[in-house]
C-alpha cells in the first residue's frame, strides 16, 4: 500500500501582472479592518498606499504596522499584535518580502492563540485556534513564504531563529505580482533567488519528497537558473521577473510540503548570530552541502542536471552530480555571493560559537531531513570548510 501525503497551499493565489488590483475583492471576504504589515522600504516606494488605496476603495478600514526593518524578530511580532490589539483589526495585510509576511504570519496566529511565538516552534506546542485571516502579497522572488506553513522568528534573547511550521501559518490569499518585484536592487535579487533555488533543491532531495513538491521543485529550479541572472543583471526585465516570481512560489509550495533539509538548518544559526541575511546564507552554504550530500542522492541531483542540460556528454550519474555542485558555486560566482569570511565575519568570533550553531542547526529538525543526516562534529566541520569556500571573487555589500 503506498503513502498518503498531504499538499496544503492558501485557499487562492493570485498571479500575473497587475495582479495586486485582486486585493480589493478579496479583503472584503476576510473581514472590515485590516492591519498592513510592512516595512520602511515598502512606504517609500509607495507600495503601501497602494494597498491603503485598495482596502479603501473596497471598504476596508486600515491601521499599519510598517517596522520590519530586519529580518523577522519576535520583538516586531509583540509591537505588531499590539497595534493589532488596539485598532481592533480583524484581517492582516502583509506587503513586502520574506521578513513582513514571516511578521505577518506570526501575529496573525498568536493575536488568538496563547503565550509566546517561540512555545510552537517544533511542534513543542499546536495553535489550537484559525489565525486571523492573511492575505500576503510578496514584493521578493524568494522566500515563497505567501503560500508556506512556516515562519522564522528569531528569539532576540537568546539568538536563535526559530523555525515554527504548522498549517494555521499558511496564508488565506497570496497575490504573486511579478511587477512588484521591479524595485528589487540586485543583491536582494541574487540573495531571495538563491534562497528560491535552496528550497526548490531542498525539497526534490528530502527524506519527505513527493510527486506533487517533485514536479513543482524541478520547474522551479529550471526557472531560477535560465531567469536569476537575467533579472540580476537587468532588473526592469519583467518576463525574467515574473518567472522568477513564479518559480519562488513553486519553490514554497514545493519545501511546504516536503520540507527543507541540511542548508537550512545550518543557515539559521548564521543569520541569528552574525545578522546575515536568510538568502545570503543559505548561499553560502549551497554547494558545500550538495558535495557532502551527493552521494546519498545521486540519482536526485542527476535528475537536477538533466533538467539544466548538464549531462550531454558525461556518462553517468555521478558526474552529472559533480556538474551540478559545480553549476551552483559558478551561480554564486555570477551572483556574487560571498563566503563568510568575505562577508566579514570574524573568524575568531566564529570559532567561538561554532558548538551553539551545529547544536541549533541540529534542534531545528531540518537537518533530519537531508539525504545524509550529519552528526554534530559533521556540521562543524562544514561550517568550517563553507567559511571560506571559494567561489567568489569579489563581493559589495551595497
Amino acid at each position: 500500500m503506498g503513502m498518503t501525503n498531504a499538499f496544503r497551499v492558501p485557499q487562492v493565489i493570485y498571479s500575473g501582472r497587475g495582479s495586486l488590483q485582486a486585493l480589493s475583492d478579496e479583503a472584503p471576504r476576510f473581514g472590515t479592518k485590516a492591519l498592513i504589515v510592512s516595512d520602511r522600504i515598502m512606504s517609500e516606494l509607495g507600495y503601501v498606499r497602494r494597498v491603503e488605496a485598495l482596502l479603501t476603495q473596497a471598504g476596508i478600514a486600515c491601521a499599519l504596522y510598517a517596522e520590519v526593518n530586519t529580518e523577522p524578530t519576535d520583538t516586531y511580532v509583540a509591537q505588531g499584535l499590539y497595534v493589532l490589539n488596539e485598532n481592533d483589526c480583524d484581517l492582516v495585510v502583509a506587503i513586502g518580502g520574506g521578513s513582513c509576511i514571516d511578521t505577518a504570519k506570526a501575529i496573525a496566529v498568536m493575536a488568538v492563540n496563547d503565550g509566546y511565538i517561540g512555545d510552537y516552534m517544533a511542534f513543542r506546542k499546536s495553535f489550537t485556534e484559525k489565525p486571523i485571516p492573511l492575505i500576503a502579497i510578496p514584493t521578493t522572488a524568494g522566500t515563497g513564504s505567501e503560500v508556506t506553513s512556516v515562519t522564522v522568528i528569531t528569539n532576540t534573547k537568546d539568538d536563535i531563529k526559530m523555525m515554527i511550521r504548522q498549517p494555521e501559518l499558511i496564508p488565506a490569499v497570496a497575490i504573486v505580482d511579478a511587477e512588484l518585484t521591479l524595485s528589487s536592487p540586485p543583491h536582494v535579487t541574487a540573495a531571495t533567488g538563491i534562497d528560491a533555488l535552496c528550497h526548490a533543491i531542498e525539497a526534490y532531495i528530502s527524506r519527505h519528497r513527493q510527486p506533487l513538491t517533485d514536479v513543482l521543485a524541478l520547474s522551479a529550479i529550471e526557472k531560477i537558473v535560465n531567469n536569476i541572472g537575467k533579472a540580476y543583471r537587468d532588473g526592469d526585465d519583467l518576463d525574467a521577473r515574473e518567472e522568477m516570481s513564479i518559480a519562488a512560489m513553486q519553490a514554497g509550495m514545493a519545501f511546504t510540503n516536503a520540507s527543507v533539509c541540511l542548508v537550512h538548518g545550518m543557515s539559521r544559526p548564521i543569520g541569528a548570530m552574525f545578522h546575515v541575511p536568510h538568502g545570503v546564507s543559505n548561499a553560502m552554504l549551497l554547494s558545500t552541502v550538495m558535495e557532502y550530500s551527493k552521494a546519498a542522492c545521486l540519482d536526485r541531483l542527476a535528475e537536477i542536471g538533466r533538467v539544466l542540460h548538464l549531462h550531454e556528454g558525461v556518462s553517468s550519474d555521478e558526474q552529472v552530480a559533480d556538474a551540478v555542485v559545480r553549476q551552483l558555486e559558478q551561480l554564486c560566482a555570477d551572483l556574487a555571493i560571498p563566503n563568510m569570511q568575505q562577508w566579514g565575519i570574524d573568524r575568531e568570533r566564529f570559532e567561538a560559537v561554532l558548538d551553539k550553531m551545529a547544536t541549533d542547526a541540529i534542534a531545528s529538525g531540518s537537518p533530519a531531513n537531508n539525504p545524509k543526516v550529519p552528526s554534530h562534529d559533521e556540521i562543524v566541520r562544514l561550517y568550517r570548510k563553507a567559511y571560506s569556500a571559494a567561489f567568489a571573487a569579489t563581493h559589495s555589500r551595497s
